[in-house]
Order: structure tokens, then C-alpha cells, then sequence
């Protein structure tokens, strides 16, 4: 509206699109763009990307099972499963749809899926589709986890008691609404004990953790070969999109047969299978810099700064160190709007959660630094954020009121 035009005309953040629409300069604390790929494009992965589109079309216009492989999709599948330590790996257009169209492909009628409670809604999604019974244990309580196991093995099935077919957990290497990482190895010595799959959701983790990026498994010192199916999305950490799926040979080979995302699911653009190949490249230190070393040094580093300066002013910060996603509490469901209206006032571009991503008590601003932010960017958002936190009462750390 004109009214609104006017307010945000003040400062030095406004701009002009066109005619009277009015836009903000803002500093982005909200997108997933964790290495900074999306920064530094035109240096790092520009001149493999504009060559890909030589030689191959934009859309290869069908799915993988019919004529939607091309030389580049093989590549970014072996360059993939050699990163995460996995037998073989199947890429599809789509990070969600990973998980809501491979789960329904491993998991069936008469299976139990085991989901840790703050699972992504992909993997709810996928749970639900496939079938299976599915219980949930509380967020990371992997003594929840063996009592469920533990029941379930020895109560079997409602009504027949037959053994379950088979039983998978599913987790997440971070958590995305909590900024918290999975006690993978306790899942793991868990399900080994008990004879349970593990299925590792890494869209968030891979890249970011560990000290080559090659997510928790790395990060917690667990050998790829004790999870049994690794998951993880190219839309955070690579500048591109999609997801892949990885374990076995045998097993990614009945994937690619009975999978919707390969059957009928159009297959990921060759351009964005070169992004993935270039950043990919960069990140193992196979362009001959060490541009993908620092990078994930500068996002731990960033991260680990912000959140010790959150936790300063006296906000609550969920959320565990190194991990780029920092959820800070808002509770009260009237400051989710005022909280975003301020910060973009200020130049700031944020996320607010409010129900039904999160329960309604529990809302949230959530930041996610990037290896491309500067120090000096940081500080300003931390000076404005500190004002925001005084105007809107958002010091529960130091008082119940705020």
C-alpha cells in the first residue's frame, strides 16, 4: 500500500523496481546457501556450468528409466558415491521428493518405521505413503530408540504378532527447525544391536559438517558403511537442487526400477548436474585451489561466532556449535511478524516459524549463516538484531519476560 511505501522509504536499504513497487536492500540470514556458491558463482563454477549447455540441452525432457540419463548424471552419481564412501548413487530433480518417493520404494505393508520425532515433513510424508507402521521416538533419545526397538522385536506385529519384515530408522544429520545434530553413533551402535536399517537424512548436513564436508558421518567419526542408506539434497551446500540417494549397488539398482522419482519424475537438468560436478570440485580441492577448504573453515567459523553472539545478548539459541542453522526463540505467536518487520526495516532478510511448522507456543526466527557473509556483515546484523531483541522483549535467557 502507499502508506507502507512510505515507511520503508526511510534509510539507506530502499530501492526502485519499477514504478511504484519498492524493494529493500537486504543481507540474507534466511537461505541455504552454505558454502557461499551463490556469492562467488562467476569464480567458482560459472565457466564448467555455461560449458555444460554446448553440448547438452537444458531438459532432457524424460524420466532416467526412459531416455533422461546423460554422461553428466553418471558423473555427478560416481562423483557422489566416491565423496560419501557409498557403493552407488541415484540423483533425483527434487530434495524433497528424495525422501517422499524413496521411502514408499523401500518400506511397505507389514515394515515398521522408526522416525525420530522432529523428522522433516518429507520423511513424514514418505512414511505415510509407504504404508509401514511408524513409530517415533523422542528427538535424539536413543534409549527411546532401544525401547521402541526392543518392543517391537518382541511384540511383533497388532493382532498377528509375526515378526516385522524388516525395520529402518530414519534421522536427520541436522535437524532443520532445531539446529541440533543426530547422536549418530548411538543410533547406529543401536540399531546394530537390534538389526535395524538406518537411513541418514543429510540434505542439511552434507557439506557443512565435518572437516572435508562430508557431512555426520564425518563429523561424529561413524563409518558410512554402518548406515545403510544415506540421503542428502544438492540445494544447500552445492548452489544447485535435487537430492541424491546412496548405499549398495543392489540396493540403488531396485531403487532406480521401483522409485517414482526415476521412473516418472523428469530427471535433473544437465546444467544443474555441471553446477553440482563443479562444486563438487571445488570442495575436494580438485581445481587445483583451496578455495573449498577455506570455505567450510569460513562457514564453522561464522557459525560458531553468531551463535556465541546470540547466546551473548541473552537470547535463547537452539541449536548445537558448528552447525549453521540457529533458531532463535520468539514464543509468542504476535512477534513472529513484528520480528520480520523489524529486521527487514533494518536491511535484514530473515525466516520467522510459526504454527504449523512448529507447535504454536514455540515460534522462531531462524538464521542460517553462510561461508560467504563477512565479519563485518555479521556485526551488523548482530547490532541490529540486539536492538530488535530489546524493542520486541526477546531476552529469555536473562528473564521469563523477556
Amino acid at each position: 500500500s502507499g502508506g507502507e511505501a512510505e515507511m520503508y522509504k526511510e534509510g539507506e536499504f530502499y530501492s526502485i523496481v519499477s514504478g511504484d513497487r519498492v524493494t529493500r536492500n537486504c543481507l540474507n540470514l534466511g537461505s541455504y546457501n552454505y558454502l557461499g556458491f551463490a556469492d562467488d558463482w562467476k569464480t567458482t563454477c560459472r565457466d564448467g556450468v555455461l560449458q555444460s549447455m554446448d553440448g547438452l540441452p537444458i531438459s532432457m525432457a524424460s524420466s532416467r528409466m526412459e531416455t533422461g540419463t546423460s554422461k553428466l548424471h553418471d558423473q555427478v552419481e560416481q562423483l557422489v558415491s566416491n565423496f560419501i564412501g557409498k557403493e552407488s548413487c541415484m540423483v533425483v530433480n527434487m530434495g524433497f521428493n528424495t525422501n517422499a518417493t524413496t521411502i514408499p520404494a523401500l518400506m511397505q505393508r507389514g515394515d515398521l518405521i522408526v522416525s525420530d520425532e522432529l523428522n522433516h515433513t518429507s520423511i513424514v510424508n514418505g512414511a505415510r505413503t509407504s504404508g509401514s507402521a511408524i513409530r517415533c521416538f523422542r528427538h535424539n533419545d536413543t534409549k527411546h530408540l532401544e525401547e521402541i526397538l526392543r518392543e517391537a522385536i518382541v511384540m511383533g506385529q497388532p493382532r498377528t504378532r509375526r515378526p516385522w519384515r524388516k525395520i529402518m530408522v530414519i534421522v536427520e544429520g541436522i535437524y532443520s527447525m532445531e539446529g541440533e545434530y543426530c547422536d549418530l553413533r548411538n543410533v547406529v551402535k543401536v540399531c546394530k544391536k537390534y538389526g535395524a536399517y538406518v537411513y541418514l537424512d543429510e540434505a542439511h548436513s552434507i557439506g557443512a559438517m565435518g572437516v572435508t564436508g562430508r557431512g555426520c558421518t564425518e563429523y561424529t567419526g561413524v563409518n558410512p558403511a554402518d548406515v545403510d542408506i544415506m540421503m542428502g539434497t544438492f540445494t544447500k551446500s552445492f548452489g544447485g537442487m535435487g537430492g541424491y540417494i546412496a548405499g549398495n549397488k543392489d540396493l540403488i539398482d531396485a531403487l532406480r526400477r521401483k522409485c517414482a522419482a526415476s521412473s516418472y519424475h523428469n530427471s535433473l537438468s544437465p546444467v544443474v548436474c555441471q553446477q553440482i560436478i563443479s562444486s563438487f570440485e571445488v570442495i575436494m580441492g580438485r581445481d587445483g585451489t583451496d578455495i573449498g577448504k577455506q570455505k567450510i573453515t569460513a562457514l564453522r567459523d561464522n557459525s560458531n561466532y553468531f551463535r556465541m553472539r546470540l547466546s551473548d545478548m541473552g537470547l535463547h539459541v537452539l541449536g548445537h556449535y558448528d552447525s549453521p542453522i540457529m533458531p532463535v526463540m520468539l514464543y509468542n505467536p504476535t512477534k513472529i511478524a513484528a520480528f520480520s518487520r523489524e529486521c527487514l526495516k533494518r536491511g535484514l532478510a530473515v525466516v520467522v516459524v510459526g504454527f504449523p511448522a512448529v507447535p504454536i507456543l514455540m515460534s522462531r526466527a531462524r538464521f542460517c549463516i553462510s561461508a560467504g557473509h563477512s565479519r563485518e556483515e555479521l556485526d551488523r546484523a548482530l547490532e541490529e538484531i540486539d536492538e530488535i531483541a530489546d524493542l520486541l522483549k526477546l531476552r529469555y535467557s536473562k528473564s521469563r519476560f523477556g
